[in-house]
């Protein structure tokens, strides 16, 4: 028996999401384990399932997500583009409403490197004239 889903990846910091949305009710799955259980936050929960809202395909489709690196919320903003990506997959139509919520595109930031002599990236020590 083949199940047909479409799959996606979303990233967001060093976080990394692989959504797979299948024909269903709207359970969601994230690493085996149930969302509320993963993701303890309602925010991160609300803000991941923006793309389903905002679409309104809450309910349609059941998702399966694994999520790798980063914190929790690189994970839910990875997951949420993900969802995004693979709703535009599923139907090119939506892909309006997605990008004018600016849910297509990927969030670049990420922490900047520490640089020689300095604290961290921009921090210096403290300057002492004697």
């Amino acid at each position: 028996m083949s199940v047909r889903y479409i799959e996606a990846v979303g990233r967001r910091k060093t976080a990394s999401a692989r959504v797979r949305l299948y024909p269903g009710t709207g359970t969601i799955v994230v690493n085996d384990r149930s969302l509320d259980e993963y993701f303890p936050r309602e925010f991160l929960v609300h803000r991941m399932l923006e793309p389903l809202r905002v679409t309104g395909t809450e309910g349609r489709f059941n998702i399966t997500i694994q999520v790798k690196g980063g914190g929790i919320t690189g994970q839910a903003d990875a997951i949420r583009l993900g969802i995004a990506r693979a709703l535009v997959e599923t139907d090119e139509n939506l892909r309006p409403v997605l990008r004018s919520y600016g849910l297509l595109t990927r969030d670049a930031r990420a922490k900047e490197r520490k640089k020689p002599g300095l604290k961290r990236a921009r921090k210096a020590p403290q300057y002492t004239k004697r």
